[in-house]
């Protein structure tokens, strides 16, 4: 009898110490998932929030210009000196037309090549800059990360301080150096200096870094050159990077305005993003459409290159299995 009762006495024992354990993993379990939900209830917000310009431009594109005028014709009106007039109502967003129309893409894509002249512009501008600067950063960066130097470190670190510098820094000095070589109102004022960006030579230089040197010199021993294990090793090993390189310089030159501004006089030549700007105030509906068909190159960019973009970003180097 004793025995039984210092047993339950070891089993009561237990089983107290073994309920506030239980009752600390469950105040941990409530604690995760009330953490999870207050960071998806904040991000869905700050998503919704940075959507809503995009989805409000979409759908604002198909509406018919009288239904525009009626919801934003306060807040580009101007007053008879071509000032802007201050608003004293409310302003009406609606991102859902009462009728949808396609009134604006007709006119933009049919009937006003303008338009259309300035997005070839826009390409021919961006094309070079984005497929140029790839193929020079990849052979620079292959030069930074197979050797190793006093000299290459101080020019490596030169090329950091220059990515960190703004483009408006540096806009004068190569207004002065286009107009010594007499580029200005070309378009290779604008191609040179994209295409000898040190953005993409430091993103691929950090990443080529972290390929293990043992695979470079296997090859070596095996008998390959130089060319070869830049060509069939590092850069299948980089593809990641080289095409996250390729969306974050597209989305920066597609987007750009100070450099045509500058470096070009001619307004036929500028691209769609500066001629943006120009649209006037009777013409807010094709301004809409006009800003819609400009997106789309950089979502489906975006979209496609997505899983590149992360595993370019996260990927730390050496050989997949």
């Amino acid at each position: 009898m004793k025995e039984k009762r210092v047993i339950s006495g070891k089993q009561a024992l237990s089983e107290k110490q073994a309920v506030p354990g239980k009752s600390r993993a469950a105040r941990k379990k409530l604690y995760s998932r009330v953490r999870i939900t207050l960071a998806t209830v904040v991000a869905a917000f700050f998503a919704v929030l940075f959507l809503a310009p995009i989805v409000l431009t979409i759908t604002n594109s198909f509406m018919t210009s009288s239904e525009i005028s009626a919801n934003y014709g306060s807040v580009f009106a101007t007053n008879s000196s071509g000032g802007k007039v201050y608003i004293s109502e409310k302003v009406n967003l609606k991102f859902i037309p009462d009728m949808v129309s396609f009134s604006q893409y007709i006119t933009v894509l049919f009937k006003s090549p303008d338009y259309l002249f300035k997005f070839w512009n826009s390409v021919v501008l961006v094309g070079p800059i984005v497929v140029f600067q790839l193929i020079v950063a990849s052979l620079a960066s292959y030069g930074f990360a197979r050797y190793r130097g006093r000299l290459r470190e101080i020019i490596f670190f030169a090329y950091i301080i220059l990515m960190l510098m703004p483009y408006q820094v540096t806009l004068v000095p190569n207004y002065l150096v286009s107009d010594w070589l007499n580029l200005l109102d070309t378009n290779w004022a604008i191609w040179l200096p994209g295409i000898f960006s040190p953005f993409a030579v430091f993103l691929l230089t950090k990443f080529m870094r972290r390929i293990p040197t043992s695979v470079m010199e296997a090859a070596q021993i095996d008998g390959a050159g130089e060319w070869q294990i830049y060509k069939k090793i590092c850069m299948p090993l980089t593809k990641g990077a080289i095409c996250s390189a390729a969306i974050l310089v597209f989305i920066d030159y597609w987007n750009m305005v100070e450099q045509p501004l500058i470096l070009q006089s001619d307004a036929e030549k500028h691209p769609l993003s500066v001629f943006l700007n120009k649209i006037n105030s009777g013409e807010i509906g094709l301004a809409f459409a006009v800003a819609t068909i400009y997106m789309v190159p950089s979502l489906l960019i975006f979209l496609y290159g997505e899983d590149y973009l992360v595993n370019g970003i996260t990927y730390q180097g050496g050989i997949k299995g």
